[in-house]
């Protein structure tokens, strides 16, 4: 651990080490997370239109979805950080790797819920931002305890329109549910063998 919380703080004054490394392994979890997510739903809308083969793994005629293989991913990277206790290079790895296995289980969370549901589900959506949320603050909340007063009044003034954005985009969304949500469903029945 010790070279990796080096580096964690250089150039931090009085910053303590295995906090520093904590937000450091949290901000290779989210960077893995968020272009995971980003790749497996641009990878699922591609093959669902026919714009790129037909990816997915069957087993037996049952599609394999990804959230399995984000299971295995965090179960193999559990073993490694409990077996092997790794520090530098390895741990940012191990976290960067963590990140990838979230996104691939909690972009499928709906079908946790509802096994056999559609991919499409509410449900996949609200735990992809609320997780992407909780690394984000643990990537970035040490910093929020050295803010001055102005940018406790910028942070307030983004958290607002966060909120507003969230809102409209949850009633948008809801909205385009009803329109392309059989659209999309249909494209998913027909994308199968």
């Amino acid at each position: 651990m010790g070279e990796a919380s080096s580096e964690a703080t250089q150039g931090v004054p009085g910053c303590d080490p295995v906090e520093a490394l904590a937000t450091q392994l949290a901000r290779h979890a989210l960077f893995g997370f968020i272009l995971t997510f980003i790749a497996a739903r641009t990878v699922v809308f591609l093959i669902m239109s026919r714009r790129m083969p037909n990816l997915y793994f069957f087993m037996r005629g049952t599609h394999v979805h990804h959230l399995n293989y984000g299971i295995f991913l965090l179960a193999g990277v559990g073993a490694y950080l409990l077996f092997r206790v790794p520090s530098g290079r390895s741990l940012r790895v191990a976290a960067l790797v963590y990140g990838i296995a979230m996104a691939l289980t909690f972009d499928e969370f709906g079908m946790w819920l509802h096994l056999g549901g559609s991919y499409w589900q509410r449900a996949s959506i609200d735990a992809i931002t609320l997780v992407a949320a909780l690394l984000a603050l643990a990537a970035f909340a040490s910093a929020i305890r050295t803010f001055q007063s102005r940018h406790v009044k910028a942070f307030i003034a983004l958290i607002i329109a966060v909120s507003v954005f969230g809102v409209v985009l949850y009633d948008t969304s809801l909205k385009i549910g009803r329109v392309e949500g059989p659209r999309l469903e249909a494209l998913e029945a027909d994308s199968s063998p």
